[in-house]
């Protein structure tokens, strides 16, 4: 496949690193391990034994783990092309 003044393979190349990237960052985001808290780390409220169970090395009541996961992230982008192009945006 032509890629301009890439050389063969680039474009996969690219794609690999940016799955390998996200991958890496899922993994950061495991499931905690360890021993459960039994009040919430964000408003101290008591972390039902249900969830404590369930979850092992929970440290978040309900609510504060859904405000969390609702929260956006943002995430800056890699330039990995390096075009001009790209470069001048």
């Amino acid at each position: 496949m032509a890629g301009g003044w890439t050389r063969d393979g680039a474009v996969q190349e690219q794609i690999d690193a940016s799955i390998t990237d996200e991958l890496a960052r899922l993994k950061a985001r495991r499931s905690p391990v360890g021993e459960s808290r039994t009040h919430c780390a964000d408003c101290d409220e008591p972390i039902p034994q249900k969830r404590r169970a369930a979850l092992p090395g929970v440290k978040l009541c309900i609510e504060c783990q859904q405000d969390r996961d609702g929260a956006r992230v943002a995430r800056g982008g890699v330039n990995r092309r390096g075009s001009k192009d790209s470069q001048l945006k």
